[in-house]
Formats: structure tokens, sequence, C-alpha cells
């Protein structure tokens, strides 16, 4: 049975401390460049240099200050703050890559889709169609203490923003402007055909957009639509709109058993089961010996900030492990943040019990994905285990320190994988939907929600 290609995308955040906190300190760790472009035009040309699909950008709106009920912790530990907006990156790094991929994490809670879309058709256009869009519903109420959302934040609430949310944005990038809008008709003094460019006089609930999208059509229109909820409201909302989800959990029963039910769900909707691509986070710890892998970890695992875990952990979660004696089992709690994070530790891996402090060490380096120790052939087995035995078509990989834990994987695995077959040589030609679908493939398939307002406003 031929085996099933391997897409990976780097995982990363425009902040110091992303999914392992304390390692910031390590003596190798660049993350303090967060703020310096040189690290990220390095990081994209390593990244497209080892045949990566994409680097994935996360990012918050708020501050982790669940923990100890204040911000000392994560101020201190520097828990994803100081933040960057991670849309200011990519212009730079597109500009010295050619087929990289860019996934941008923003919110539905807390953007305003109208300046939002022009913003991602402006990336689209200028990175030649190499831009995904990760929906996010927010969960840090922090953040709803400096952008006035009212009761919006309510988690089946937040879902409710995001279904009329992407409906605006399908009216803009997709209906407002026709394909042949846009003449450029220099003899005539004729740029864009005024009758092929539709208000779409959105009137809803949330929002009120009765005009034209501000952008003419870019290459990819949508961009490709990731989504990282793994609730089950954020697994509906996937099976309707997303073309990737990321998935995060400790093991492959939890891993397993989303994969089934969103597949499921997108066959419901009408879609191909198989054409939503599942990537997971994995975190690699690599070493040309497994002696030298396991001396590594170890190290490691010396610059791991109990604390600063936690913080992240209580973030998440919405609960506030301050209040828990490290050797405490974790029980679920239903909070209004990320639901999946505590389901996925505490029910989903039933023949595990977690301790604060077990977890607080788990998530220490890559947070609260799996973690592989070995050699390169280790680490390429490990991954086609998971690929075979959950169903995944990719892997998120966060770093333990930046940007060695990628130049690692690029130097030592990828080799590996392509020799194998896993992984490409090369990049195909086209957009990122093409490079993800197929050459020709650079627009929302037509049984997708969005393309259906592809021709609604030239038909009034």
């Amino acid at each position: 049975m031929k085996k099933k290609r391997i897409y990976l995308n780097a995982f990363d955040m425009n902040c110091v401390v992303h999914q392992s906190p304390g390692l910031w300190v390590h003596p190798e760790d660049q993350s303090h460049r967060y703020n310096d472009i040189d690290y990220w035009i390095e990081l994209a040309k390593t990244l497209e240099e080892g045949r990566f699909d994409g680097l994935f950008i996360a990012d918050v709106i708020g501050i982790y200050d669940v923990y100890g009920g204040d911000k000392e912790t994560t101020v201190r530990e520097a828990t994803q703050v100081p933040v960057n907006d991670p849309m200011m990156l990519v212009s730079a790094m597109a500009a010295v890559t050619k087929h990289l991929g860019f996934g941008i994490t923003c919110s539905t809670t807390f953007e305003h889709p109208y300046t939002f879309a022009r913003r991602m058709s402006t990336l689209d256009h200028v990175t030649k169609g190499r831009i995904a869009w990760n929906i996010v519903t927010s969960y840090l109420e922090s953040g709803t203490k400096n952008i006035e959302i009212g009761d919006k934040f309510q988690h089946s609430e937040r879902y409710n923003i995001a279904e009329e949310y992407l409906e605006v944005c399908y009216k803009l990038w997709e209906g407002s402007w026709e394909d042949d809008a846009v003449v450029k008709d220099k003899e005539n003094k004729i740029f864009a055909v005024p009758e092929k460019v539709h208000e779409i006089n959105h009137h809803g609930k949330y929002f009120d957009v009765p005009g034209i999208h501000l952008c003419e059509p870019s290459p990819q229109r949508t961009p490709v639509l990731y989504q990282a909820g793994g609730s089950p409201r954020g697994r509906k909302f996937a099976a309707e709109h997303a073309e990737c989800t990321f998935i995060a959990a400790p093991g492959k029963e939890a891993i397993s058993s989303y994969v089934k039910d969103l597949r499921a769900q997108v066959s419901i909707h009408g879609r191909d089961p198989s054409s939503i691509k599942v990537f997971a986070l994995f975190t690699p710890i690599v070493g040309r010996t497994e002696d030298e892998a396991w001396a590594k970890y170890e190290e490691l695992t010396k610059y791991i900030s109990y604390e600063g875990a936690l913080s992240l952990l209580s973030g998440w979660s919405g609960v506030d492990f301050s209040k828990y004696d490290p050797d405490q089992v974790i029980e679920y709690i239903d909070t209004n943040a990320v639901r999946s994070t505590l389901h996925n530790i505490t029910k989903s891996s039933p023949n595990k019990k977690w301790t604060v402090r077990e977890i607080a060490n788990f998530i220490g380096i890559g947070g609260n994905g799996p973690v592989a120790v070995g050699t390169p052939e280790q680490i390429a087995d490990t991954l086609e285990e998971w690929m075979d035995e959950t169903d995944i078509d990719g892997f998120n990989l966060a770093y333990a320190i930046t940007p060695g834990t990628f130049k690692d994987f690029v130097n030592l695995v990828v080799p590996v994988l392509q020799k194998r077959g896993l992984l490409k040589t090369d990049y195909e030609e086209g957009t990122l939907r093409e490079k993800l679908y197929g050459r020709g493939k650079n627009r929302l398939p037509e049984n997708h929600t969005g393309a259906s307002y592809r021709k609604i406003f030239s038909q009034l």
C-alpha cells in the first residue's frame, strides 16, 4: 500500500515563549530575536530548504492571567507576552522564498471582517497566493477587557459570531468582484468594469457590511482555511468551513478520535472526508545517535519552568492551577476557554491519570502535544506510525529551542523522510492551495460553503 505523503508546517509565534516555557534561557535558543526580522527571514529560508509546506504562526489577543489571578507569572516568564502581530512578518519572508506557505492566526472575536478581509487579500496578492488563515474564536477573557465585545464571549456565542464572520468574508472574497471585472484597458482608460464589482449588502446580527471588497481578486481569493477548535462545536464549524485543521493532544487516542469524528462530520456536509487535511502538534528532539538525542533532551528538561508551564495551561483551560497541589490528579472541568485542552488530557487518554506536576513537565517541552526523542530514523519511524495509526495528514512541528529544533529536523530527519518517499524532494508550482490539493485547484472547491457566494451578486 502506498504511503501517504507527510505535510509539514513549522509552528511558531511572534513572541519569546511559545510552547516551551523556560527554554528561552537555553544558551542556544534565539527566541528573544522575535523582534528581529532577520530571525524570521533566516527561519523562512531554512524551512523552504527543508521542503516544509508552511510556517504556521500562532497568536493570542490578551494575556495569560488566569494562573494566580494576575499577570505576574506570565510577564516574568514571557509566556506568550510580549507578543507581536503575526501578519507583519509575512512580506519579508515571502520576499526571500518562492514556495513556503504562511498560516496566519486571526480571531473572529476581536477582528472586524471588513478590514481583515482586505489585509488577507493584500497578503495573498504580495505572496502570489501563499496565504492561509487559521480561524480562531479566542479563549483568553483578558482580551475582552481591552476590546469591548459585551456578552459575546460565551463559547457557543463565539462560534455563532464566527459563522457570520465567515459569511461576510466569503461575500467579499468570492462574490464582490467578478472574475473578469479587472480589465486594465489603458486605451479606454478603464481599469475595472463598475458593473462587475458588487456591494455585498450584508446586514446580520453581528455585522453590517454594505460595500464592495476593497481589493481586486487575489490568486486564491479566499485564503486556505485552517481551524484549530477541538470542541464538539469547533469540529462542527471545521466540518463546514475548514480545509485543514490543527489538533494538539498528548496521545494517539485523542488524535484518532478527533480525526474519525471530524471526517464523519465533513461527509455529512457533502464534502470528501479525505479532502480535509489534519495536522497534529509534534515536537522532535533529534540526535545523530540515540544517546546524543537523549542527552539533548535531558539537558532541555533542566530549563523547564514549572510556573511558566502552568500559566500556559491555566490560560488554555481557564482553570487556575496555582490553587492545586503539584501531585493532585487533574479532572475535567467545563470552562469558557479551550475546552478540548482538558478533555484531551483527562478523558481521551483513559489509561493515564495526569498530576499537575506531570502535565507541567509535559507542557514544558513542546506544549500539549507529543515529544519524540531519537535518531533521524527513529523520528521518521514515529512520524510514520502516527500517520498510519491516527489518519492524520501531517504535523505542526513545534520547537524546544529555535531555530535549533527546526535546523536539526531539516538537516537530519528530512533526508530520511525523502529517501522513504514520504516527503517531497521539490515543490510543485502554484498557490498554497494548489500545493496542497493539486495544480489548477487554487480556488475553494465547488462543494465548499464559500463557493456558493461566487455569483450571488452578479445574478441579482
